[in-house]
């Protein structure tokens, strides 16, 4: 799956993307975190989310660090230019941005890249977003904009018929 997101395609060929397996004895950490998150925030499933790692085998983070323009001045980032997109850049809530529009595109084929593994191999998985605030805030990673694929080989699949918190 790693393999898989390093080696996918990337605008311009110029590689932005990071990866970060988290293996089983990280798995506890990594939910409690998501828990605590949930509760001190408010915000929904945090727990539910926790309570799938957990019962996962590993985490693979995928993000993007120091994602530079591709230099279109495109729009598909909200703004006029590359030089304003990157004018207005700094940390907001969990990730940093804006970001580019087709660095963002990059980070999206590595994770369906790195789904398609898991599945080619039989693994379930499931791609997060509320895995990427706990990696951050446990310090595990430093990147601008961060997902987590968990992985389970089990009877019944861990990440779906789940319940909201």
């Amino acid at each position: 799956m790693e393999i898989s997101a390093r080696t996918a395609p990337k605008s311009r060929g110029e590689d932005f993307v990071s990866t970060m397996i988290v293996g089983r004895e990280k798995l506890e950490e990594l939910g409690a975190e998501m828990e605590r998150i949930g509760r001190t925030t408010g915000r929904k499933n945090f727990e539910r989310d926790a309570q799938s790692v957990r019962s996962s085998g590993a985490v693979l983070l995928i993000g993007l660090k120091n994602a530079q323009e591709v230099g279109l001045n495109c729009g598909a980032c909200g703004f006029e230019t590359c030089a304003e997109n990157a004018a207005h850049r700094k940390e907001r809530n969990e990730f940093t941005g804006p970001l580019c529009a087709f660095r963002l595109l990059d980070m999206g084929i590595a994770l369906g890249s790195a789904a398609k593994t898991a599945s080619m191999l039989n693994f379930d998985s499931r791609i997060m977003y509320r895995i990427a605030p706990a990696a951050l805030n446990l310090g595990w990673v430093d990147w601008d904009y961060v997902m987590g694929i968990p992985i389970a080989a089990t009877g019944k699949s861990v990440f779906f018929d789940r319940h909201p918190a």
